[in-house]
């Protein structure tokens, strides 16, 4: 290890885990080290049986990272100007749709610059070329939490993360670009970087409350 690890309590890491986006430094370059720091982090996470079937790409090459990110430019056009998107925003109140607004804008910045993120981490998993049609939970849930661990490792660390999935749209296209077997199937992608800026604070988050069923719905 580093040593270069921030002191952060467990709920403070949790709660201060963003998405970072317009916060990312494209200019700073990421120790490859550091990386490695949180993957192995990661490998802790739960996996269905032991089977630990993950498998991380981390992509520095800047030629790979434009390609990737062209490709994620390209969903992320298709998805914002989607009916479907449209009308999910419709569907929120007032308030909601401000801080909507707001993440929407992030992301577009993201999705214009995808390809400057100095690392792209992807998460993969041995699947098979097909998916199961029936519950993926068991599939996934080897994978994800894994992923999710790496973000909280990256940020106690001093980096930032970004939790995105438009380009999966793409995956056999990006899978070809980076010569990921078949019967390995990508999760997620992580654009990681140091980020500018302090800290974070906890999101908005609906009151729990609202959210919270004891013994029935």
């Amino acid at each position: 290890m580093t040593g270069n690890v921030l002191p952060l309590g467990p709920d403070e890491l949790l709660t201060t885990t963003r998405s970072v986006r317009k916060r990312l430094d494209f200019d700073r370059p990421v120790p490859l080290e550091l990386v490695k720091e949180a993957i192995e982090v990661s490998l802790q996470a739960p996996t269905g049986s032991n089977t630990q079937g993950w498998h991380w790409i981390v992509v520095t090459d800047a030629g790979l990272r434009a390609q990737i990110g062209e490709y994620y430019r390209r969903s992320f056009d298709a998805y914002r100007n989607s009916p479907a998107s449209a009308a999910r925003i419709a569907t929120l109140s007032q308030e909601r749709q401000v801080v909507q607004a707001r993440v929407g804008d992030s992301a577009s910045y993201l999705a214009d610059r995808m390809g400057e993120v100095p690392v792209h981490v992807l998460a993969c998993i041995t699947a098979g070329e097909d998916l199961p049609a029936g519950n993926q939970a068991g599939l996934w849930g080897s994978l994800l939490p894994a992923a999710w661990s790496f973000q909280l490792a990256a940020r106690a660390r001093g980096l930032g993360s970004a939790w995105t999935t438009l380009h999966l749209a793409y995956e056999k296209e990006i899978s070809e670009l980076l010569g990921i077997p078949p019967k390995v199937r990508q999760g997620v992608l992580l654009p990681t970087a140091y980020y500018t800026g302090e800290t974070f604070k906890p999101a908005p988050r609906e009151p729990l409350e609202k959210v919270l069923h004891v013994d029935r719905w």
